[in-house]
């Protein structure tokens, strides 16, 4: 039985693999002439050259004189951003929602904290190239499921394996705030008295673990002093080390008001850095957001209210308010499974908060540098800075537009194919309308 659902799911992979072949270093330097580039920290310079060396950025200024070892690009009206950065994403861990063998982001138990999403990456999905061909090159892949499901890792759009394509793990550990809704019905199923305790609990877990590991911690500190018998490693609790000594954030997945309070209480009793991830009622508690100073993950724009009688503008909205407030974010797509195909909208959410608010220059910015600042990777992602990596891409126009189509993109230097499903299957029917014209004629 085991050879046949090995065959069975070698050959589900192969069904649904890229077959892209991913790019090998640079080699020679790359000139960009002439272009106008979206720098993001220093806004935008026209008629600009660009030379990246190495995977990286090594001059911007207004005439970078061509030399033979170098390949250059005539950009000449084009547009040049660096690569945008998704925020949480379950792209890589599912290919298709409602087939169980493709979807790997959820693991079994509530507590897995020693989870690691990049070890299921898959770099052949083909949901990769469809997403770069937006300019989206770097995504936190997110463990889903449970209170603390794992944590998550940024990853590359291109690579031969996951170790080649994850770019930093982790950035943060995950957890799913209890819901803090009651159900005031008398008629309920559920007490109220016993949903109340349910939440009480849920709470008390948490700082039961988070207990524990101050408890390893001063265990394994004490017996490096007298070196006594070394204790018994525990993964789950050693994996948690770096984030109660504030070394790491914890995101925590909150949408509505009484969830976005309660967790940034329980952060600072537990003297934790903290980001929020959702944060649909974070417009509500600003003052309390930037008073602490924290930032949030907004998952999407391009979606529903969250109550039937919200403000139908609402999630367009709500990126323009937290701005308004002092509030640090960026902006994100879903991150279960159904939303890891439309990781590459992540410009067309920008867009349209955009539309309803938020200024255009920090649009840009809430896909690109402050999502690199939420995921501690600013020194080197997010914007086009001499010194920083070479992950950009050249655009027809802006990319908040939706009719600008991204040309070219680097990765750390390389050169990425271009091509995709949704390119090819364009071409085919193209190309059929094609053929139907011609048999009319």
């Amino acid at each position: 039985m085991k050879p046949v659902i090995l065959i069975i799911l070698s050959m589900m992979s192969m069904l649904y693999a890229s077959d892209q072949i991913p790019a090998p270093p640079q080699t020679q330097p790359i000139l960009i002439q002439k272009g106008i580039l979206h720098t993001v920290s220093q806004g935008v310079l026209k008629n600009t050259d660009l030379l990246f060396e190495d995977g990286t950025i090594t001059r911007i200024e207004g005439d970078i004189k061509a030399t033979a070892e170098m390949v250059v690009i005539d950009a000449t009206g084009k547009h040049v951003y660096p690569g945008l950065i998704a925020g949480v994403s379950a792209l890589g861990l599912v290919e298709i929602s409602a087939v169980r063998a493709t979807v790997d982001y959820d693991e079994v138990g509530e507590l897995t904290p020693e989870v690691r999403a990049n070890v299921s990456y898959n770099p052949d999905s083909e949901v990769i190239p469809v997403t770069r061909s937006n300019g989206v090159l770097f995504v936190n892949v997110t463990p889903r499921g449970g209170r603390v499901p794992g944590q998550s890792s940024l990853m590359a759009m291109d690579g031969w394996t996951w170790e080649e394509a994850t770019f930093l793990h982790p950035t943060a550990l995950h957890l799913n705030w209890p819901s803090m809704h009651l159900n005031l019905n008398p008629k309920a199923k559920t007490k109220l008295k016993k949903q109340e305790e349910k939440r009480r609990q849920s709470i008390r877990e948490l700082d039961k673990l988070f207990g524990k590991v101050r408890q390893y911690q001063r265990i394994i500190a004490n017996n490096t002093t007298v070196q006594a018998k070394e204790p018994e490693h525990d993964i789950r609790l050693e994996a948690m080390i770096p984030y109660v000594n504030g070394e790491k954030p914890v995101f925590i997945h909150a949408r509505d008001a009484r969830q976005i309070e309660a967790a940034v209480t329980w952060s600072i009793k537990q003297n934790l850095r903290i980001a929020i991830v959702g944060g649909d009622d974070a417009w509500m508690v600003t003052d309390l957001l930037s008073e602490h100073n924290i930032p949030v993950i907004v998952e999407g724009t391009l979606r529903l209210p969250a109550r039937r009688y919200s403000d139908t503008r609402e999630a367009y909205a709500l990126p323009a308010k937290l701005y308004a407030g002092g509030v640090n974010f960026c902006i994100s797509t879903g991150g279960g499974g159904f939303a890891a195909s439309a990781v590459r909208d992540l410009p067309n959410h920008a867009a349209m908060a955009a539309a309803f608010g938020l200024p255009m220059d920090v649009a840009l910015r809430s896909i690109t540098l402050s999502a690199a600042e939420i995921l501690g990777v600013s020194d080197r992602l997010g914007s086009l800075e001499v010194g920083k990596d070479a992950s950009l891409f050249i655009s027809s126009g802006d990319i908040l537009e939706i009719t600008s189509l991204v040309e070219q993109t680097f990765i750390r230097g390389t050169k990425t194919d271009m091509s995709d499903k949704h390119k090819q299957l364009f071409k085919k029917y193209q190309e059929k309308y094609r053929q139907i014209e011609n048999a009319i004629k």
